[in-house]
């Protein structure tokens, strides 16, 4: 296709009705809740791990910083990147299979080991969903809501902390705190 027939065909906004932008919004809200829910379950239930597997301050920071930023941050850009060049809907799918299966797997984890390796594939699957939900957001929302879309996505993220709080630290309390990665899994 020529530079002259891709200036040509409408923009993508265009190609969607209000409802379906609004309603891809809510699932994207949804999505993003849910990163970033499975992010902050772990900081609600480290006292009971720390009695049960008997580990240091130390590592319990590990678990919360260093495992799940290590690829959080290393796999956001190729993911970006990826988003530019393929499906940002599957990706975006595969990344929420991703993290939510070894959020479940942290209620499995045997030992430290076990749950920081969990805490991984945690970070690795997170890092495939916000960049290509803008992404989208850009594509769905024209520019003069764009704005609007972008805040009300953003708002995910206390969603998520909010939900996590008060719905883990429910279920850690009456259940544990295994309990609590698997209900958020």
């Amino acid at each position: 296709m020529s530079r002259v027939e891709e200036s040509e065909l409408p923009p993508a906004h265009a190609l969607y009705t209000p409802r379906q932008r609004w309603g891809f919004l809510a699932i994207l809200f949804l999505v993003s809740t849910s990163s970033y829910m499975d992010r902050q379950i772990i900081t609600i239930v480290l006292e009971p791990i720390k009695q049960e597997l008997q580990v240091s301050d130390a590592r319990l920071g590990m678990l919360t910083g260093f495992s799940f930023a290590l690829f959080y941050a290393t796999l956001g850009l190729p993911v970006a990147r990826l988003a530019d060049r393929a499906n940002r809907r599957l990706i975006i799918g595969v990344a929420l299979t991703i993290w939510s299966g070894f959020t479940l797997l942290c209620g499995f984890a045997q030992g430290f080991w076990h749950l920081a390796f969990a805490r991984v594939g945690v970070g690795a699957g997170e890092a495939g969903a916000i960049p290509p939900a803008q992404s989208l957001l850009a594509d769905y929302f024209p520019p003069e809501q764009r704005g609007r879309a972008f805040g009300l996505f953003m708002m995910s993220a206390m969603a998520g902390y909010l939900v996590a709080f008060v719905g883990g630290s429910q279920v850690a309390a009456a259940f544990g705190w295994r309990m609590a990665f698997v209900a958020v899994g």
